[in-house]
């Protein structure tokens, strides 16, 4: 199926509300040349098409191929700065931006004590909000200026900018080195995954304390301490120590209860944060804590103060859903699950161009393993098929490896036969190309390669011998984290009893409790 073919332009008209493009329109209008102005008109078209259309676009006689390039870059522009003065896209770092530029205008006018007026109080507002790139930035104006000029506004105003300065740029290198280094680790885990042995585990852990910076704890805001955490819950998740994860998120997440106003003014991370205490919590199993983070996390997003903006919702929708569905999971309540895969979809149908392809394909994932949990074999392949399927989708091996496994047990739960020898093959010449694969997923596919060869009176046994090679990982700490995407002991549990998947998960969990 051809991809719809992609325009910035396009997308940033599409992307406005009602009210953003009335705004935009009596913007461009506030002077009567701009009435009949042709990027208007190219706006018009844009505002009317369903999908972007360059040949739809040359149709109309205001406009011609050779116009159109730079018409699309004014009309981007001027859509930008419309944006800029809409009282809804106002926050505190545009207000210290704005006084900055003024200063900056006063400044090249002459004004200098006027132009550090305003830098004092936007160098304010900057720390107050944990805005120390900005703080740097405004320092270093105020040092040109005293430098250029005799403004006699403090007599040690010379030796206090600087200080200030090294201070400042002091605590931005750190911060710079803690956002590196989680970055660095958040690319590790998407090229790699989680620590499978002991040698994995070194080599991580030598590469985190190498690039961890050394700082003291009393020197640490907001900023800091936040990527602090960050950088010790990355290491945590790849060496696959959840209950740290747990912990370091926690602090996360406190830090901004701490800080109120900073959710308001950071909401992504402040969502960020509770998307890895939540998982963290589904990762060691804690239902109880779960179910408590996951409902202080909806009232959140329900609070009237809480920031309505289009990148905002999508990761509220993202994370929000996610985990409700991990909350079935843990609890079995796959039936019940099966309500919220409408919501889903619809979901990811609104926010089709603020969603990537890897997170709608672990939707897909988490949707095929509730049909998988109702015994409605043939929607879970539907579903995975859809993974499967997908070419583009390089990043998270595992992901591609526990669909294709779960692909053929759904087929032969199915009775689909027919099809088995030939996904078999298919599945096991995808998995040798992985360089690591855990036990778990070797054991799998030694038992699922033989399946064709098991007579029907001897498949409990077989089913018995597996049950008894993998539960002597369940508590293996590189390998336990596997029967997290793919319950596979249950399924096997299943068979064996002669009881259903839901009923099995269900008992467990009452007995975590």
């Amino acid at each position: 199926m051809p991809k719809t073919p992609k325009d910035a332009l396009f997308d940033l008209v599409k992307s406005l509300s009602k009210s953003e493009k009335r705004q935009f329109k009596l913007y461009a209008g506030r002077l009567g040349v701009n009435e009949d102005a042709k990027f208007m008109a190219l706006f018009d078209i844009l505002e009317k098409l369903s999908v972007y259309s360059e040949s739809e676009i040359l149709k109309h006689k205001e406009i011609n191929k050779r116009q159109l390039s730079n018409l699309k870059a004014h009309l981007y522009k001027q859509i930008l700065i419309s944006l800029r003065l809409n009282p809804m896209h106002q926050n505190v770092r545009l207000q210290i931006r704005e006084q900055l530029d003024f200063a900056t205008i006063l400044y090249h006018k002459g004004l200098y004590n006027q132009s550090l007026k305003l830098l004092e109080k936007a160098k304010a507002m900057a720390f107050l909000n944990e805005e120390k790139n900005m703080a740097y930035e405004i320092i270093e104006l105020e040092k040109v200026i005293e430098s250029q000029y005799i403004t006699r506004s403090i007599s040690n105003r010379a030796d206090a900018l600087a200080i200030e300065a090294k201070n400042v740029s002091r605590l931005n290198v750190i911060t710079s080195k803690l956002s590196n280094l989680s970055l660095q680790l958040y690319g590790i885990f998407l090229k790699k995954g989680y620590v499978k042995n002991d040698e994995e585990y070194q080599e991580i852990t030598h590469y985190f304390n190498a690039h961890l910076p050394k700082f003291k704890p009393e020197e640490m805001g907001f900023r800091e301490k936040l990527w602090w955490y960050k950088a010790h819950l990355w290491y945590s998740f790849l060496i696959q120590d959840f209950l740290s994860c747990y912990r370091y998120a926690l602090k996360w997440t406190d830090l901004f209860y701490e800080n109120p106003a900073m959710i308001v003014l950071n909401p992504v991370f402040f969502i960020r944060g509770k998307q890895y205490l939540l998982e963290a919590l589904f990762f060691i199993q804690d239902v109880p804590r779960f179910k408590e983070a996951l409902e202080k996390f909806e009232e959140a997003l329900e609070d009237a103060n809480f920031p309505v903006r289009e990148n905002v919702q999508s990761l509220a929708f993202l994370y929000r859903y996610s985990h409700k569905l991990n909350l079935h999971f843990m609890e079995g309540t796959f039936h019940e699950g099966l309500a919220l895969v409408h919501e889903v979809l619809e979901g990811i149908d609104a926010f089709e161009d603020k969603l990537d392809e890897h997170h709608v394909m672990i939707f897909y994932y988490k949707i095929a393993c509730l049909y998988f949990g109702v015994a409605d074999y043939r929607k879970c392949i539907e579903y995975l098929h859809k993974i499967i399927s997908n070419k583009s989708l390089e990043m998270r091996e595992d992901l591609l490896c526990y669909s294709r496994i779960l692909n053929l047990v759904s087929h032969y739960e199915a009775g689909l036969d027919y099809h088995l020898e030939r996904l078999i093959k298919s599945t096991y010449k995808f998995l040798i190309k992985m360089e690591d694969l855990y036990q778990v997923q070797r054991e799998m596919i030694k038992f699922l390669r033989n399946l064709g060869e098991i007579y029907p009176h001897e498949i409990k046994n077989e089913f018995k011998k597996l049950h008894a090679k993998l539960k002597a990982f369940e508590d293996d700490p590189y390998e336990r984290r596997s029967f997290l995407y793919l319950d596979i002991i249950s399924w096997l549990e299943s068979n064996i009893e002669g009881r259903s998947i839901p009923e099995i998960i269900q008992e467990k969990a009452l007995a975590r409790k």
